[in-house]
């Protein structure tokens, strides 16, 4: 069970007592404050030089999942250490420089940890699940590393590039990078430059710097973010977020990722500012330009989007994604033409990409070129036979066209698929309304009020198929609900007087005739005269 990240809430694992010490000599961290830690604002609120990095890692461990036990973890990695040390002193190696081969084939050929290649399950982030799989990607095989040199009082420190993060080794006389991706080997600062495009920011850039406890934790942050992301919990990852500005606020991914938090939560201006302080620390991140663009779509600032989208584009050509938002701007710009150009680039990309035929779908029914866009609906269709946006396009196409059945049988798929799409449900009821299905129809409207209750124009639509059946007890309930909704629907109130007049109530259907007429529903004489007589 996944918990939101509390950072107040204390934890009573890691701090009913330090970790006991089976050694009649102590590891370097004996003893430190961050031991005993209860929480993360506690963790933060230490000095530098007393924060223990795993005791800090498993508290945030414990908060992710109530099956963590963190002490059982601090004991293995205190085992861990002191084997380490034992090896070093049976081979006469002093801890320095000489130590690291030794943790080397310690952790990656004798216990076999390995690098993950792509950080896409939000587990593998966490101290405890690289300690349990024996794997895990840049960021959490670093902090291991981290923590057991922490323990054996190894000078060892954490560095950032933008998406990626490795260890150093730095005593003051001797300095060398450790990959953990890559068993421990080393590479040059050049190579973390040039492969991680790392932007020039002096001394105030955090990239390529040896980081504190603290900082490292923000790093951590960073990535915890990104993994309440992808679980679906956005107050956690607004929360880890924001934690991981406050402690590195020149690490431009905390800002664009704290962006993507902000834009989906409809915060677009809070969003904008975000991915610009982003761009300011790395004005190469192509999409961070393009979520950028995002942003100014949201806002309506299309002039503005263009601009970010054909950055992105100029910063990596291969950048589908930016292609498919830029078609999407050139079609709400009527620049059909332009648009098209950018989504056959898309294609060139990947001629199997389900989601642009279904935009290009979109561009010719904008068009009010329906086969084409059928045509391109159907394709998507061939590649990804459960994609509702296809669907959904084809049902809009055959109503135009006035195939009606086609219409039907389209929505029918779509709620196979996705039972409770409002719109579809809606639009079904529509549809057998226009066949004088009302019975259908009704059937429709009703799982679509269930499932949006507040949607006016749903209990409108409800009324008018009471209505066409002679229902007209139901149909004054549907219409008063319409109105009482959204008092200003004037067919909602030409519909009351009608059922009112049905149900022999006059008064009221005078009221609500005079109100319909009023919100600007063409009203005939005879029809007040019909209602005016019965008042009398």
């Amino acid at each position: 069970m996944r918990k939101v990240f509390p950072i107040t809430i204390c934890l009573v694992v890691l701090s009913s007592v330090a970790p006991a010490r089976r050694q009649a000599e102590p590891l370097a961290n004996e003893n430190k404050s961050g031991l005993y830690a209860r929480s993360i604002e506690q963790v933060l609120r230490l000095r530098e030089d007393e924060v223990d990095l795993a005791t800090a890692a498993l508290i945030v461990s414990e908060h992710w999942s109530d099956m963590v036990y963190g002490r059982r973890y601090l004991s293995r990695l205190d085992d861990m250490a002191l084997e380490i040390r034992d090896r070093l002193r049976r081979g006469g190696r002093r801890v320095n420089s000489r130590a690291i081969p030794v943790i080397n084939d310690y952790l990656f050929n004798e216990l076999r940890f390995k690098s993950i290649a792509e950080a896409n399950d939000p587990n593998s982030l966490f101290l405890h699940t690289v300690m349990d799989e024996k794997r895990g990607y840049c960021l959490s095989l670093s902090v291991l590393y981290l923590a057991i040199a922490e323990r054996i009082g190894l000078p060892l420190y954490g560095v950032v590039v933008p998406g990626h993060f490795f260890v150093r080794y730095d005593d003051g006389r001797m300095r060398f990078n450790i990959e953990t991706t890559s068993n421990g080997g080393t590479a040059s600062d050049e190579h973390y430059i040039n492969k991680f495009n790392v932007p020039p920011g002096g001394n105030d850039s955090i990239y390529m710097k040896n980081l504190n406890k603290i900082q490292t934790l923000g790093c951590f942050f960073n990535n915890l973010g990104n993994s309440y992301s992808d679980v679906g919990n956005m107050d956690a990852a607004l929360m880890a977020f924001e934690q991981a500005v406050e402690i590195n606020p020149t690490l431009s991914e905390s800002r664009a990722n704290l962006g993507n938090i902000y834009l989906k939560k409809d915060l677009v201006r809070e969003a904008i500012d975000e991915y610009l302080t982003a761009l300011q620390i790395n004005p190469n991140d192509a999409k961070t330009h393009n979520n950028l663009g995002n942003a100014y779509t949201q806002r309506d600032s299309l002039v503005l989007a263009i601009d970010e989208y054909q950055r992105a584009i100029a910063l990596d050509p291969s950048f589908a994604d930016a292609h498919k938002n830029l078609a999407i701007v050139y079609s709400r710009e009527k620049r059909y033409g332009r648009a098209i150009a950018q989504l056959n680039r898309a294609l060139d990309l990947d001629s199997n990409d389900a989601g642009c035929y279904n935009q290009f779908g979109d561009v010719y029914s904008q068009m009010n070129d329906y086969e084409q866009a059928i045509s391109r609906y159907k394709k998507a269709l061939r590649i990804k036979q459960d994609f509702v946006d296809p669907h959904y396009g084809l049902a809009l196409c055959y109503n135009k066209l006035g195939l009606v059945s086609d219409e039907i049988w389209e929505y029918q798929q779509i709620l196979a698929i996705k039972p409770d799409m409002l719109a579809a449900l809606v639009n079904l009821g529509n549809a057998y309304f226009s066949l004088n299905k009302y019975s259908r129809a009704i059937e429709y409207y009703n799982k679509a009020v269930r499932i949006k209750p507040d949607e006016a124009m749903v209990h409108y639509n409800l009324g008018a198929a009471y209505s066409k059946s002679s229902k007209h007890t139901e149909a004054i309930t549907a219409y008063l609900k319409a109105v009482q909704i959204d008092p200003e629907i004037g067919d909602a109130h030409y519909g009351l007087a009608f059922g009112f007049y049905h149900a022999k109530k006059y008064d009221l259907a005078w009221t609500h005739i005079k109100i319909a007429q009023k919100l600007g529903v063409e009203v005939t004489e005879d029809q007040l005269k019909a209602i005016e007589s019965r008042l009398r």
